[in-house]
């Protein structure tokens, strides 16, 4: 059965993150919507590449979907907590067991929606802003019960195959790692 993903885009995200993860998970046939925030489907990102948003969040409805993947980058990440909606779903998706992950400096929004786990890895930079015992920066990807969190910008390959393997698994992974010359 084909996976339902949600990104959600907040003005200022991090473009290599957000469109490393759209491209990876829909080469392994993931159904990823991405929305946004705002009143526009075009979302600037932090570096002011502007990306057009597959819909906008309050059309969707948290029961559709398998995953939710917040990219970082500023203020993209601080946009991500200050959002009600965005809270929201992640205390929905918490609260049913759905998987939750974030890259850069979004697990603050995890941690602003109390969703963050024991263990989670951040933007190196950015792990003071989370007053939460765990931090490890020396994984690129770390996995706590639901969650999944990674560093930033050059870990966004490797998060998003960690992503692939969650939702599909090790085959649909080692076929794209061949298609991407990873292998």
């Amino acid at each position: 059965m084909r996976k339902n993903v949600l990104i959600p885009l907040a003005e200022g995200f991090e473009e290599i993150e957000a469109v490393t993860l759209v491209d990876i998970l829909r080469r392994a046939d993931v159904n990823v919507v991405t929305v946004s925030l705002h009143a526009s489907l075009h979302v600037k990102g932090a570096h002011a590449i502007s990306v057009v948003a597959d819909a906008f969040l309050s059309e969707q409805n948290p029961e559709y979907f398998d995953m939710i993947v917040l990219p970082g980058g500023l203020p993209g990440a601080t946009n991500l907590a200050a959002d009600a909606t965005v809270q929201h779903w992640l205390q929905t998706f918490d609260a049913q067991g759905k998987e939750i992950a974030a890259i850069c400096a979004a697990p603050y929004a995890l941690y602003t929606a109390g969703v963050l786990k024991e263990r989670f890895t951040c933007y190196p930079d950015f792990h003071s802003r989370i007053p939460q015992k765990g931090y490890d920066a020396t994984e690129k990807v770390v996995q706590s019960m639901n969650v999944t969190t990674s560093q930033g910008p050059s870990t966004a390959m490797d998060f998003a195959l960690t992503l692939v393997e969650k939702l599909c698994s090790k085959r649909v992974v080692d076929e794209l790692r061949e298609a991407l010359l990873l292998a």
